[in-house]
């Protein structure tokens, strides 16, 4: 049946709404709200702050409560302020007292707000989270306070108490190997247009016409050098329209738009020589401009010479310079273009232990995380999970000496007395793997991890940890809805039966709630 109602629209004052009443208590920002420790995530956020001079900023509950809504929504930073304005619960979220329908602040604070933010602070906050979920104590023990005092005390040209390794030479195991490590890598792919050699020598060549123009409109020459622009642009269209393309083709186009290039650089030098003495007439943006498109040129020119296609720190993006490609030989794409990640997974979090945007061996990876978990839990773990890139032989051996199981593939022959139950362990705990391959499908595929749309290094880089943060609060709600549904489910039959038989007050004496510490799921 065809329900619809076919009266006119009827005015905003007069649609019915519940605001006059409670709100729901159990709404999921609610709850997070309640949750999240407020003051040490500002106090972190604040750090990139003056105390004492420059203009008062937006409140910093209100700036880290919008970036959490931005990355768990999924949305764009105008789309961020009109739903601040439209919800009321995500207003109580950021700490309003009171519901307003004016913008919390500019959108444009947001480009802000990730510089100020950046890697290190959010990484910062997932720290934070975890331990708070995880019950973990910050205080160190007094083995680890003296081990601190005497690294402190070490002199610089003591030789021999250097590493160069970057870890520590002599593992404490006397707390025992305890929990599961997982490594792995991806990338976090840039927003960027597939990159060609046609097409950035063609964007290279419109962005030097506009240099042209700015320099040609400075100066009383009375003709414009030549640039050929219209011819150019439609030899690269009539390239581009084209379905299929041999290599001889290919190559022909990227020669007309190399000599188109090279005649535009020339009359820029020229350009540029009538200034000598005076100040520079490009502004500092446009001088970046002049230099990639410059080294861009280099570039293409030296693989077209030499008949090759890859070119040290070759640039595939004119206005974001520092994406390199990070051949990756997957069956999606052979190459990516963003920044390579390398993570850690424990119980569930993930955190970035090395970020950068060149390709790198993940084999150097696992040292240092290692070390760095066994800084944040105060042990070393009991089984590492990771490919076999990750387990050289001089890996194999710094994780043999601290006790660390691997269960990737061993050296040398299979065991033969190895028993079926020690191939179902073996095999079941490298199973466990896919959980951090299941994380980057999740940041890919829900949160935008593939997709990153920031214009600098800086901003690219805090949206990617930022987007693991997020991760991380959400695996945090998975677990207090969890220990809700537990507690409804075991512990409140208890209650009502110690009600009925006139113990509440024994009951309240010796709380079950009190007894579990469940001050963590409050």
């Amino acid at each position: 049946m065809i329900k619809y109602n076919s009266q006119n629209q009827i005015e905003i004052f007069e649609f019915e709404h519940p605001f006059e009443t409670e709100l729901d208590r159990d709404n999921r920002w609610v709850k997070l709200a309640k949750y999240l420790p407020w003051d040490k995530l500002v106090g972190i956020y604040s750090q990139a702050l003056s105390a004492h001079s420059g203009r008062y900023g937006i409140d910093g509950r209100l700036a880290v409560g919008s970036l959490i809504i931005k990355h768990r929504l999924g949305l764009s930073d105008r789309e961020v302020i009109e739903v601040l304005k439209e919800n009321i619960y995500l207003q109580f979220f950021v700490g309003m007292k009171k519901f307003t329908t004016k913008a919390a602040f500019d959108p444009s604070l947001f480009v802000e707000l990730r510089k100020r933010m950046g890697a290190d602070k959010f990484d910062e906050m997932s720290q934070q989270i975890i331990k708070l979920s995880e019950k973990k104590k910050s205080k160190p023990t007094r083995k680890q306070k003296n081990d601190d005092d005497s690294d402190d005390q070490t002199p610089e040209d003591d030789d021999s108490n250097k590493n160069t390794s970057g870890v520590s030479s002599n593992p404490d195991t006397s707390a025992g190997n305890q929990g599961t490590l997982k490594l792995d890598a991806t990338v976090a792919d840039q927003k960027i247009a597939y990159p060609t050699d046609h097409g950035l020598l063609n964007k290279a060549r419109e962005e030097s016409e506009r240099l042209i123009d700015i320099l040609y409109y400075q100066t009383t020459m009375t003709q414009k050098p030549r640039t050929y622009r219209r011819n150019a642009r439609k030899d690269y269209v009539n390239f581009s329209k084209k379905k299929a393309k041999t290599n001889k083709q290919i190559r022909k186009a990227v020669g007309k738009q190399l000599r188109y290039l090279r005649r535009n650089i020339k009359s820029l030098h020229t350009l540029l020589d009538i200034f000598e003495g005076h100040s520079f007439p490009l502004s500092k943006h446009d001088q970046r401009v002049l230099w990639i498109i410059q080294t861009l040129y280099d570039q293409q020119q030296e693989m077209h010479t030499e008949r090759k296609h890859s070119v040290k720190d070759r640039i595939v993006s004119i206005h974001q310079p520092y994406v390199r490609p990070i051949p990756r030989g997957k069956d999606k794409a052979q190459t990516e273009f963003g920044a390579k990640i390398g993570t850690s997974e424990v119980n569930g979090f993930s955190r970035i232990n090395h970020l950068s945007w060149d390709a790198y061996n993940e084999t150097t990876d696992l040292q240092p995380q290692v070390e760095e978990y066994r800084r944040f839990y105060g042990h070393y773990p009991e089984v590492l999970l990771a490919d076999n890139i990750y387990l050289s032989r001089e890996n194999r051996k710094y994780l043999k000496l601290r006790g660390i199981r691997i269960t990737g593939k061993r050296l040398g022959r299979p065991p033969e007395n190895e028993s079926y139950y020690q191939k179902s362990k073996r095999r079941k705990e490298h199973n466990q793997r896919n959980h951090i391959e299941g994380k980057f499908g999740q940041g890919k595929n829900a949160y935008g991890l593939s997709n990153i749309a920031a214009k600098t290094r800086n901003t690219s880089e805090s949206w990617i940890s930022g987007i693991f943060f997020v991760m991380n609060l959400v695996k945090v709600q998975q677990t207090l809805m969890l220990l809700w549904f537990i507690w409804g489910v075991i512990f409140w039959p208890y209650y009502f039966v110690a009600k009925i038989l006139n113990k509440k007050s024994n009951y309240r004496d010796n709380s079950l709630m009190i007894n579990l510490n469940f001050k963590f799921a409050l």
